[in-house]
């Protein structure tokens, strides 16, 4: 469907922008930051198809491959050539991530759905799909993953998966629930990053 892949590449893009612009900022060469930005863009599906036990997208289909390679090169050039506003400035990577959740928990709920997965798992899918590739990103760049700090962040991705069952309980259209999804997810995050919301930190008495 012309609209998922529409969504899937602006996913791509918007990940491997934010990895990229983080090797950046570590002084990674071209290629390491690279390999961040495409680790990025394909972690989260690559583990999603692994759970629901069938080959990895980007590996039985050859269409995927080109397309998430050419859309990293094509956020390396945009973090070279952009450089002064992408990797200078620290709003501009939680718009590209807020941007990447959400795209890609919608690809992740409907590819879930498309396997025949009840919806609630459906939207477990959609935030490994929309989170995990800034777990690996963060890894690789040694720093703590965003999901397990206090910010909402995986926490947006599951009200926007909510958000995309609710509508579709009302007989909404894929794309419908689709767009429903991707404006709570991006609207959460961005709205936890402006009045920093948070979830309560785990304390333990020593």
């Amino acid at each position: 469907m012309l609209f998922s892949f529409i969504v899937e590449m602006i996913g791509a893009l918007a990940c491997a922008i934010s990895g990229i612009r983080l090797a950046a900022l570590k002084r990674f060469d071209w290629f390491g930051a690279y390999i961040v930005g495409l680790v990025t863009a394909l972690g989260g599906g690559t583990l999603r198809d692994a759970m629901l036990c069938q080959p990895s997208f980007w590996v039985s289909d050859h269409r995927f491959f080109l397309a998430y390679f050419i859309v990293t090169a094509l956020a390396m050039v945009l973090v070279i050539v952009l450089s002064k506003q992408l990797v200078r400035r620290e709003r501009m990577l939680l718009i590209f991530d807020a941007i990447g959740l959400a795209m890609f928990t919608v690809i992740g709920i409907e590819k879930a759905l498309a396997k025949g997965c009840p919806m609630y798992t459906a939207i477990c899918m959609g935030l490994i799909t929309g989170a995990f590739g800034g777990v690996l990103r963060d890894i690789l760049l040694n720093r703590v993953p965003l999901i397990f700090r206090k910010d909402i962040y995986a926490m947006a991705s599951l009200l926007g998966g909510i958000s995309y069952w609710l509508v579709s309980l009302i007989g909404g259209s894929p794309i419908a629930c689709g767009l429903a999804c991707l404006a709570v997810t991006v609207t959460v995050r961005m709205l936890a990053v402006r009045y920093s919301w948070h979830l309560p930190l785990l304390k333990h008495n020593s």
